[in-house]
Formats: C-alpha cells, sequence, structure tokens
C-alpha cells in the first residue's frame, strides 16, 4: 500500500473519541491499537478480538504513528537516584 491508502485509513472528527485519531468507520483509537501492540498482542489476535477491522488498519495506525512522530524530539525523563 502507498501511504496515502494508510493515511486515508485514519480520520479525525472532534465528536468522535474527543478527536483522537481513530481508525475511520470505529472508535477504536489509533492509541488503543498501539497499546495492545506495545503490551504483546499480535496482529492475528486484533483482528480475531475486532473482526471488522484488517491487517492494513493495524499497518494504518502503526504508520500514522510513524508520520506523527517523524519530525518530533522526543527525550524521555528519567529520574536519577539520588
Amino acid at each position: 500500500m502507498e501511504r496515502k491508502d494508510y493515511l486515508e485509513r485514519i480520520t479525525v472528527n472532534p465528536k468522535i473519541m474527543t478527536g483522537k485519531p481513530v481508525i475511520k468507520g470505529t472508535r477504536l483509537t489509533v492509541q488503543f491499537i498501539l497499546n495492545l501492540l506495545a503490551n504483546g498482542a499480535e496482529i492475528k489476535e486484533i483482528l480475531e478480538e475486532y473482526p471488522n477491522l484488517t491487517k492494513e488498519d493495524i499497518l494504518a495506525c502503526l504508520f500514522y504513528a510513524s508520520e506523527t512522530i517523524e519530525n518530533t524530539t522526543f527525550m524521555p525523563i528519567i529520574e536519577e537516584a539520588l
């Protein structure tokens, strides 16, 4: 799939999930899907739990996150022991 194809799967509407990016036609946020993946869920498991999703929807979430942070500087705050 091309960049535009992935990005067309993600939508933002202030009336849906308080304007968080969601998979088009659902109330599943990009953040929710990323959190599932970050906590060890496999794509196959997510698709079984949410049969209306496609693998491309999940990949679109990853692509969206990648595009979002591409030009962002992130420095985690690490508290040092005294």
